[in-house]
């Protein structure tokens, strides 16, 4: 029976953190013309768009934690904004990272998902996000928000566990695009409310209130941040 166990626990371990083969090129194209139609019409983001704000509050709350201040609760809301709270000194590193991590999370979690499947880990970026997602679910603070998270890695547990190898592939792989290319629209939404006057409580401009640098500047870094990610990440899903 130990020696059993003991198999098991060695065969899941090469399953996770073992490699997979590389889906064909066309699966890797099909799932970024995929992730751009969950993108581009306005109709299709407004929905698809809770994704990248779970990604976005997500970023929020880890960088927090690793700051050493105190997350409260995370609340999404079903217009796709969201809120995270966290109790510390309201100013200083840890506040100005916390800021900056919600629109720099979406492209940089993609970034280090197409490393992740550039080294063939498709089963362990799976888990991964699995993961993340469980821990998040923990913090949320209303219905909608904690039915969001539910039905996202409720996707991620059944591909994990039901699906075969190929569609587990795409799978990852879309997930990955829609994080790069879906990380690059939230700045540029951004942008443009701020010229017509909105958005005053943004996080480019508490960014600005707490360092006295203009929230353009801010808000370069985001776009910066995420076509840089983009680029790299690309690259490395299409092997290049």
């Amino acid at each position: 029976m130990e020696s059993t166990a003991v198999t098991s626990l060695a065969s899941l371990w090469d399953e996770v953190f073992g490699t997979q083969p590389d889906p064909d090129i066309w699966v890797v194209i099909a799932t970024a013309v995929a992730a751009l139609a969950a993108i581009v019409p306005h109709g299709v983001w407004r929905l698809s768009r809770n994704a990248i704000t779970i990604a976005h509050e997500g970023g929020h709350g880890l960088l927090a934690l690793l700051t050493g201040r105190t997350l409260t609760g995370i609340r999404l809301h079903s217009d796709t904004s969201g809120l995270t709270v966290s109790r510390g000194k309201p100013t200083g590193l840890g506040m100005i990272l916390t800021a900056a991590s919600g629109y720099t999370a979406p492209p940089l979690l993609g970034l280090g998902g197409a490393a992740l499947l550039g080294s063939g880990r498709i089963t362990l970026l799976l888990w991964l996000a699995t993961i993340l997602l469980v821990a998040m679910l923990v913090m949320i603070r209303n219905a909608y928000g904690a039915l969001t998270v539910v039905l996202t890695g409720g996707t991620f547990v059944i591909v994990s566990w039901l699906a075969g190898p190929q569609v587990q592939a795409a799978f990852a792989y879309a997930v990955v695009w829609f994080l790069l290319l879906g990380g690059v629209r939230p700045a540029f939404e951004l942008q443009a409310k701020r010229r017509r006057g909105g958005a005053g409580d943004s996080d480019a401009d508490q960014l600005s209130r707490l360092t006295h640098l203009p929230a353009t500047v801010w808000l370069l870094m985001f776009h910066v941040v995420s076509v840089c990610a983009l680029l790299g990440g690309g690259r490395w899903l299409l092997g290049m």
